[in-house]
């Protein structure tokens, strides 16, 4: 079927854009990919943080530069007791910075009756999804696992999924579950060769080559027309209020 009437009376033509090649030609950064991993268990022997720190081996010998985020002492969001809905708590503040600097970032998380911890969900309740003018999360790239106690489970990725979209985050196609996690790493912490290793080697790699695509471009990637319409309107709006 063809169709003839290609008419678009409903849109805002000035703040209508035709995607453009072009855009994606244009590469600036010199500087290593800058990758922030989050893990979601405080127990001395943490699996979701053995996952991470195996991660950011991977990552540096990808050509990456990566921070992980200790959340021991995050307060519990929206706690006034500790913290300021402004965020001046000390754990806070260093969060939401590394959440600015990332260019990408790592979500590993143990499942606890059925889903991600409480600690992995209030790492990202602390994070607005805009910072004054800054979004600290918006068109970067993400990579989702998560350690099991028992057999092998997806609940807590799909959760986590669904954050990384609320967050406008680039989630990866891939994925890793590591099940019986307490088989797979040896007593000082280092994780065995097996094919659990071998997914992760494959997530790491994909992160990698998501974020060095979309890095230079993720303002592009998540310009939106409604929110360029919003915006003219906006700007309009206070222009005729100050001519009254």
């Amino acid at each position: 079927m063809t169709i003839s009437d290609i008419s678009l009376p409903n849109v805002d033509h000035e703040q209508f854009r035709e995607p453009n090649q072009s855009h994606f030609d244009k590469k600036t950064s010199t500087h290593k990919p800058r990758i922030l991993l989050l893990y979601g268990s405080l127990r001395e022997r943490s699996y979701s943080r053995l996952v991470v720190e195996e991660s950011a081996r991977l990552l540096k010998h990808m050509g990456a530069e990566t921070k992980i985020f200790n959340p021991s002492g995050l307060p519990l969001p929206d706690d006034p007791s500790h913290v300021s809905s402004d965020g001046d708590h000390p754990k806070v503040k260093e969060l939401r910075e590394l959440m600015t600097w990332s260019e990408g970032q790592v979500w590993c998380s143990p499942e606890r009756h059925g889903s991600m911890t409480g600690i992995m969900k209030a790492q990202i309740d602390w994070v607005p999804l805009s910072l004054g003018a800054v979004r600290p999360t918006q068109g970067k790239t993400l990579a989702v696992m998560q350690v099991s106690g028992g057999s092998q489970s997806f609940n807590a990725l799909n959760q986590m999924r669904v954050l990384g979209r609320w967050m406008r985050m680039i989630t990866i196609p891939n994925q890793s579950s590591v099940a019986k996690a307490f088989l797979e790493f040896e007593e000082n912490g280092r994780m065995k060769p097996s094919a659990y290793y071998n997914r992760i080697v494959d997530v790491m790699e994909e992160l990698m080559k998501f974020t060095l695509l979309t890095r230079d471009h993720q303002e592009y990637l998540v310009d939106r027309y409604s929110e360029r319409v919003e915006t003219a309107e906006q700007q309009s709006e206070r222009v005729n209020q100050r001519s009254i």
